[in-house]
């Protein structure tokens, strides 16, 4: 709508417009939260959870509202069509950029619960972002690399231990827990670094989803499969918020959660061989499924 603006003006006023629609819903977002924390009734508790859900909903929905008014975003998306408000649901896609999270929360808004991201620790200290997504309880997550826990053996698992902990603040109310499961966005560096057997992806990390699945598989009813794929490449942010013409291609698996899904991964070895088998297998076909959506072949689920 305001494309017959500079393409900087136009980042200048979407990157303002994000930001007020940020400080916006993070005052009654947070302060609930810390209403939350004085008053330790679990009915209360769960009902200023739905509160802030609610809230957070409308944020989303000014952000896409944003994305209408100073982007020129095209979003071809197929898969869902039968999703509900009330199901539980764990959300896996790949991770190529930061427009990622923008374009998931507009193509799953109104369909799906709120979308609560696995975060990196890291990121609690963005400005207001950080304390939002503690609000909305968002797992906030610890990655050890494979070097770090030879010295710290005494640290090996406490990632998902945390995970599990984090997953228990969800079980109240309906809710789509969001995790990338290559843990990082891809970049061809690190794609050569990991030496991934992918084209497109890198290596899926399985304990993440395994342990969510452990300690929410009742709750659980469906794992949405989804896969982005940018035709004329992941820009960076700024291009976006300047207005570049932007076409993103998403598709959407829905998984019935079954119980060969579901085990213990670390005292079971056979689970947690048949689970790497089952994730590889789904990230080989992910692979090629964004083959042909970037040749332009199409991909229909």
């Amino acid at each position: 709508m305001l494309s017959f603006l500079p393409a900087p003006i136009r980042g200048v006023i979407s990157l303002g417009l994000y930001a007020i629609n940020t400080l916006f819903w993070f005052v009654p977002i947070f302060t609930l939260a810390i209403i939350k924390f004085v008053i330790p009734i679990s009915g209360f508790r769960t009902f200023c959870g739905g509160l802030q859900n609610n809230f957070a909903n409308s944020w989303v929905a000014c952000n896409s509202f944003n994305i209408w008014l100073t982007d020129k975003l095209t979003l071809d998306v197929i898969g869902t069509d039968t999703l509900k408000k009330k199901d539980w649901y764990l959300v896996i896609s790949n991770h190529q950029s930061w427009l990622d999270i923008l374009v998931l929360q507009k193509v799953f808004h109104g369909k799906i619960p709120f979308l609560k991201f696995f975060i990196k620790k890291e990121l609690f200290w963005v400005p207001f972002l950080g304390l939002t997504w503690w609000a909305l309880d968002m797992p906030f997550m610890k990655r050890y690399s494979r070097r770090f826990l030879e010295k710290n053996p005494h640290l090996k698992g406490k990632d998902l231990e945390t995970t599990k902990k984090a997953c228990k603040k969800l079980i109240r109310v309906p809710v789509s827990i969001m995790n990338f499961v290559e843990g990082t966005r891809f970049a061809r560096a690190k794609h050569s670094k990991q030496q991934s057997p992918y084209k497109n992806l890198l290596r899926p990390k399985a304990g993440g989803i395994a342990f969510t699945l452990s300690a929410m598989g009742e709750q659980l009813n469906h794992i949405l499969n989804v896969t982005i794929a940018y035709p004329e490449g992941a820009r960076g942010f700024w291009k976006f918020l300047c207005g570049k013409a932007y076409e993103v291609k998403v598709r959407v698996e829905s998984i019935p959660v079954h119980e060969n899904l579901l085990g213990d991964y670390f005292a079971n070895s056979k689970y947690r061989d048949d689970f790497h088998e089952w994730l590889n297998s789904l990230w080989e076909e992910k692979d090629m499924d964004i083959s042909r959506l970037l040749s332009g072949s199409g991909l229909n689920i």
